[in-house]
């Protein structure tokens, strides 16, 4: 099982987000990463759709998982994803860029619902909102 899981938004080790302080006890942070798809604002928190677009990269960054069936299996849960029913999210191997420009593929939550309507995050980086 590929032990590689790329994050985006309330995951990232700049979100301050419990789930992600989870995440980097369960894990080793690679680096920073992008993966070809468009961005956009669900709420509090962001969604992440492909694109055919190469042009169109998401910012993140890139984990190497301890133990990958135990750390996806509550990630899975985090994100809403319930076998047999459709939830926000999907998870998906993309192929991922590395800041070293070295290419390798990750796990990614990729948005499954409509984003007609929803604000694009034009440059791909999520913002923690303030406020």
């Amino acid at each position: 099982m590929n032990a590689h899981l790329f994050v985006y938004g309330s995951l990232m080790s700049t979100a301050g987000h419990r789930m992600g302080a989870r995440l980097r006890r369960e894990a080793r942070r690679i680096g920073a990463a992008t993966i070809q798809g468009r961005l956009y604002r669900v709420s509090w928190y962001p969604g992440a759709v492909d694109s055919p677009d190469p042009e169109h990269r998401v910012h993140g960054e890139v984990y190497a998982l301890d133990d990958p069936k135990l750390t996806l299996a509550w990630l899975d849960r985090y994100e809403g994803i319930v076998p047999g029913a459709g939830g926000e999210y999907r998870r998906l191997e993309r192929p991922v860029r590395l800041a070293t420009g070295a290419p390798t593929a990750a796990w990614v939550y990729l948005y499954r619902r409509e984003v007609t309507g929803l604000p694009c995050i034009a440059d791909g980086r999520w913002r923690v909102p303030r406020g």
